[in-house]
């Protein structure tokens, strides 16, 4: 089947591990150019080294804190520069914060917002002109089911989370008309380096897989989703086949979120 993706630009935030990762691998894999941004950049060379080797594919790295306006418009810079065009975009990058109401310190939201939000946003406004010159585009935005049933403890991801997908519906709306298409995928517990930090936390007698399955006791599909499951849904999304989804939060969760 072809899915429309070979010769495409995509630029993936948080790209150098997790979902971000994987999701860079299996659209290079498709034939699209892949550039990726993090902070650590040795972390950050390697995965576009390995990316390279594993599918021969086309792969740009460049070092960046998307918290940073001018280090992200660079990142957006060197792809377009570099390819000549821009046609998907993943809004990665992220991290969980969880911690009671009460506890959580106005800088604390602030960083969350500027991360999961905001850089959403500047990445977008970013890319759009680029994506119009090309008659069209997608943005995905990875967010959590949190975002929609927001649990106890949970701030303030679950409030910047609930922000990127209400972004998600008013770009939608906004964007369809050029042909730009923009969806959420909604996550749950998928394995990452900070899940992995997460379960050796919880279960540090534990060896690290069966820790994961501990973990995913409480899941319908009884385990922890891995990074790849999430990555075909984001190619689904960005390819032929999502050709007629916009203004969609996608569920990834194994079942766990409290809302469809």
């Amino acid at each position: 089947m072809d899915l429309g993706l070979t010769g495409k630009v995509a630029l993936i935030t948080g790209g150098s591990e997790g979902i971000g990762r994987a999701t860079a691998e299996l659209l290079a894999s498709e034939g699209v150019k892949v550039a990726i941004c993090a902070r650590r950049a040795a972390r950050l060379q390697e995965a576009a080294e390995e990316i390279r080797r594993r599918t021969g594919g086309d792969v740009l790295d460049v070092p960046a804190d998307v918290t940073v306006p001018e280090q992200l418009a660079a990142f957006v810079r060197a792809a377009a520069e570099r390819w000549g065009r821009i046609d998907i975009l993943v809004n990665n990058a992220g991290t969980a914060a969880a911690a009671p109401f009460e506890r959580v310190s106005d800088e604390e939201w602030q960083k969350d917002l500027d991360l999961k939000l905001f850089a959403a946003i500047r990445a977008s406004r970013e890319v759009i002109p680029h994506m119009r010159r090309v008659g069209g585009g997608r943005i995905i935005l990875i967010t959590h089911v949190g975002g929609k049933a927001p649990g106890p403890s949970s701030l303030p991801s679950s409030v910047s989370r609930a922000a990127g997908i209400a972004l998600t519906k008013a770009m939608s709306k906004d964007l369809a008309k050029e042909n730009i298409l923009v969806n959420t995928v909604c996550v749950g517990l998928i394995k990452s380096a900070q899940i992995e930090r997460a379960a050796r936390a919880r279960f540090p007698d534990l060896p690290l897989e069966e820790a994961y399955a501990r973990m995913g006791e409480n899941i319908p599909l009884g385990r922890v989703g891995e990074a790849e499951e999430v990555a075909r849904v984001i190619l689904a999304l960005v390819s032929n086949l999502g050709s007629y989804v916009t203004g969609a939060a996608v569920n990834v969760d194994g079942g766990m979120g409290a809302t469809v």
